[in-house]
């Protein structure tokens, strides 16, 4: 697998964002070790708490959570860059909460979106350790936005028409 640098933040409209991505399989996993190191740069490089392999034009079933205070971001919680192969939600709690969502995909809106709380996830380590978690809040509503790229659904499909902003609007509101 060649990684194709500097990797590109593909933009709402490219057919890629619409499709479902496919499963890596473990012999895939070292090919793709370079690229993974881009895409986590990418994602640093913007700001972002999350990035989806389709997103920089790749459609494998992969992506990064990564959570911590930004500019877009202000008020995030701390979690380490951690990448997940062939990631898979496996309970999700029935209380939802609605909140503040954007896109690198989808620059300068925001909208909001009502995701799951509390949710048991499982995915597999590049060393091909599956991995069982329970994540809330936050770093939950990270995983449900990138699990819902590798499955060719964008933020902006979950928000009510009434629940968007512009960025710009969008720093007024939660300042």
């Amino acid at each position: 697998m060649s990684v194709n640098l500097p990797l590109e933040i593909v933009q709402l409209g490219n057919p890629i964002l619409r499709q479902l991505a496919a499963p890596l399989t473990p012999s895939q996993f070292k090919a793709y070790a370079p690229f993974f190191v881009a895409l986590e740069k990418k994602m640093l490089d913007h700001s972002g708490v999350g990035i989806a392999a389709p997103q920089v034009d790749k459609s494998v079933r992969a992506f990064i959570v990564a959570s911590s205070p930004n500019p877009r971001y202000p008020n995030a919680p701390h979690m380490e860059p951690t990448l997940m192969l062939n990631p898979e939600l496996t309970w999700s709690s029935k209380e939802t909460e609605k909140d503040w969502e954007g896109c690198l995909s989808i620059p300068g809106m925001r909208a909001k979106v009502s995701r799951h709380k509390q949710i048991e996830v499982r995915y597999t380590t590049l060393e091909g350790h599956e991995i069982k978690a329970t994540m809330e809040g936050f770093i939950a509503r990270i995983f449900q936005h990138e699990l819902d790229h590798l499955n060719g659904i964008v933020f902006l499909d979950r928000a009510e028409k009434h629940d968007y902003a512009t960025e710009a609007e969008f720093i007024k509101i939660i300042s």
